[in-house]
């Protein structure tokens, strides 16, 4: 097989170090070197040829250009344009596989020039941000990686592919019913209701040999958290725009995807405004939400059947008075661009036999018509377009009605005020270590209001690491303070009086 070229590019005085610590890594690395040789045109030998049509050659020559942006534009041309995006604007002519990595974010001071460059990479590419060397080799080593996998040099099986150590019995059988209700209603789904869980599971995929996929768990499993600790839907309700504390409500969503995603949506059309309308034309009088419930549900479906799930973070769902943010843990497919999402576009699923399941519930739609539908329905509504972020995961903000977040903010001052005052002495107490007998007391207050709670939720509930409360209940088990009834999953506890 033929070396990959990888073309790096970026002003090379800004980045002196950088560009050669990324070539001596790429070619040391003993993965990478199989596959990939790093261009840098300082390591060009010298020819006649003039200096601009020698590195733009380069380019055309390679199969992957790797951009790195900074501050600076860089030396321009009769023409006003610097190396770097004439690179870029060949790579992009010669069909090139291409990367980014922008320095620092958007507070960053740049040359005006750079700015614009940025802005025009951002909008057509998908990109990362780094704030040191180190950062950015981890992140090229992912995206190499990736290329790879998509290239088919390299095989891996996806995440929910991927096969358990669990057995049927991790399996509700209740739950394949109600998704073999919803499937038939809204998809004509070929299996009746009352098809056993196994022969429900080998259709969609999830089910071979006798072992499950990591996508059965997900979507029907008895207790998904006791496999994934972080396969859940954070959600938090701001007194304000900003993400600082006071957080007015905070919950925890566990369970399966579809019992999460409704659980989240449920938050949020609790948090903003309902108006209900005049019976003019019907008998039922027309409800009218401050965003699209629609528009809720398709920015937190995907980021519930998008997300990284080998990823130690969890999908976020916070309403502030002007906006409400959903973010995953996840990347944007290669075969997408943040411009293309906005296009007809197919549809690239992360975890395709999740995505195949909550596809047969009617939860999502296989063409790519999500976010499109997004943006028609907020303009319909009266509201700013959504705005997407791919730098750090995905980021989705909805924007709610100027009038609503100004009333919002005016009614809530007073409250916010009484509820720091009123939240000092705890936040206070939360500062200063906590005794061990205080820990073991609030582990016992969490274990007698719900006695089958998740590892996950008791520490949620007790502000305890998992290696700490883990600790704490095999010494009080021990000492015979409690005990455990049944088996590590669907099991509960006893707390001995």
């Amino acid at each position: 097989m033929n070396s990959i070229k990888i073309f790096i590019s970026s002003v090379q005085k800004e980045f002196v170090s950088e560009r050669l610590r990324i070539y001596d890594w790429i070619l040391s690395d003993a993965l990478l070197s199989q596959y990939f040789i790093p261009v840098l045109f300082e390591k060009l030998p010298a020819v006649a040829q003039r200096p601009s049509e020698l590195y733009l050659d380069e380019v055309r020559n390679s199969q992957i250009y790797l951009v790195i942006l900074g501050q600076e534009y860089g030396y321009e041309d009769a023409n006003g344009m610097s190396p770097t995006e004439l690179e870029y604007e060949c790579a992009k002519k010669s069909n090139l596989y291409k990367l980014a990595f922008i320095k620092g974010d958007s507070s960053l001071e740049r040359n005006i020039k750079q700015r614009k460059f940025v802005s025009k990479i951002q909008n057509e590419l998908t990109y990362k941000r780094f704030d040191n060397i180190e950062i950015l080799i981890s992140q090229i080593y992912a995206a190499l990686i990736e290329y790879l996998k998509t290239e088919g040099l390299i095989h891996t099986k996806s995440f929910d592919e991927s096969l358990s150590d669990a057995t049927i019995a991790a399996i509700s059988s209740e739950k394949v019913d109600n998704f073999l209700a919803l499937a038939n209603a809204r998809r004509g789904f070929p299996l009746a209701k009352g098809t056993s869980a196994e022969k429900v599971l080998t259709h969609l995929r999830m089910l071979s040999d006798g072992k499950l996929s990591n996508s059965a768990l997900l979507a029907f499993g008895n207790d998904p958290q006791y496999y994934f600790h972080t396969a859940i839907v954070k959600c938090a309700y701001f007194l304000g725009t900003r993400w600082e504390k006071p957080i007015e409500d905070h919950k925890v969503f566990e369970g399966d995807v579809f019992e999460q995603v409704n659980a989240a949506v449920s938050f949020v059309m609790s948090k903003i405004g309902t108006s209900v309308g005049l019976r003019e034309e019907s008998v039922q009088a027309p409800i009218k939400n401050e965003i699209p419930r629609p528009v809720i549900f398709e920015a937190i479906v995907n980021a519930v059947a998008h997300r990284d799930y080998r990823s130690n973070g969890s999908v976020q769902v916070m309403v502030f008075t002007d906006r409400i943010v959903v973010l995953n843990p996840g990347r944007l497919s290669p075969e997408l661009s943040p411009a293309k999402i906005k296009e007809t576009h197919g549809s690239f699923p992360t975890n395709p036999l999740l995505a195949e399941a909550m596809y047969q519930a009617g939860y999502i739609e296989r063409f790519g018509t999500g976010v499109n539908e997004m943006i028609r329905l907020s303009l319909e509504a009266g509201l700013k377009e959504p705005e997407f972020d791919f730098s750090g995961g995905i980021s989705i903000t909805l924007w709610r009605s100027a009038k609503t977040a100004v009333r919002t903010e005016n009614a809530q001052k007073t409250h916010r005020k009484d509820t720091e005052t009123a939240r000092k002495p705890q936040e206070n107490h939360k500062k200063t270590a906590r005794k061990p007998q205080e820990n073991r007391e609030l582990i016992l207050t969490s274990l007698k209001s719900n006695p089958a709670i998740s590892l996950c939720s008791m520490a949620e509930d007790t502000g305890l690491s998992y290696g700490s409360l883990r600790h704490h209940l095999e010494k009080m088990r021990e000492e015979g303070i409690i005990r455990r009834e049944g088996a590590d999953k669907g099991g509960r506890w006893i707390v001995v009086e």
